[in-house]
């Protein structure tokens, strides 16, 4: 090995031992685990004790906005039937919400996208308003009761019918 070829894969080696133990010890890096601590430039549009609201970044109609645990569960195949009453409470606060600014739940959609087809490991519950100004594409990434779309009754009815660890 040349005398150059030597030290550059020492650093590389240093930098990716760092960088691998940085990771094991503050765990996996979550976007929407930044978002709650207020590590993130995201308006939060909404906070409780246990959730924050904020709009999503790719919104399929005017009103799109999600609600998020703030402790941390990679997604609703996590969950279990202890987890109903937090399914629940995300549902009403994502309603309230909706409520405070006027917008109207008749033509809204809340669910959760099913595992694979999430883009954050980070659970969250999408609240969509109005569902008749969705493109034909958000209307299939969001169709209701499919494999890769669940809605709060669907999530419910999963929670209170899985053992725990087993899938939906």
């Amino acid at each position: 090995m040349s005398s150059i070829g030597l030290p550059i894969v020492l650093f590389t080696a240093m930098v990716w031992t760092k960088f691998r133990l940085t990771n094991e010890m503050d765990g996996p890096s979550c976007v929407f685990c930044d978002i709650v601590k207020g590590k993130s430039e995201t308006i939060l549009e909404a906070e409780s004790e246990e959730f924050v609201i904020f709009r999503d970044i790719k919104p399929a109609a005017p009103n799109h906005y999600l609600i998020v645990p703030k402790q941390h569960y990679d997604s609703l195949k996590t969950l279990d039937e202890s987890h109903i009453t937090m399914v629940r409470n995300m549902e009403k606060e994502m309603q309230d919400f909706f409520a405070s600014k006027g917008i109207s739940t008749k033509d809204a959609i809340f669910g959760f996208h099913y595992p694979p087809l999430i883009s954050v490991e980070h659970l969250h519950m999408h609240g969509i308003a109005p569902r008749s100004k969705m493109s034909f594409a958000f209307q299939i990434t969001y169709k209701p009761s499919t494999p890769w779309f669940k809605t709060t009754q669907d999530a419910l009815l999963c929670l209170r019918t899985k053992e725990k660890g087993s899938p939906p």
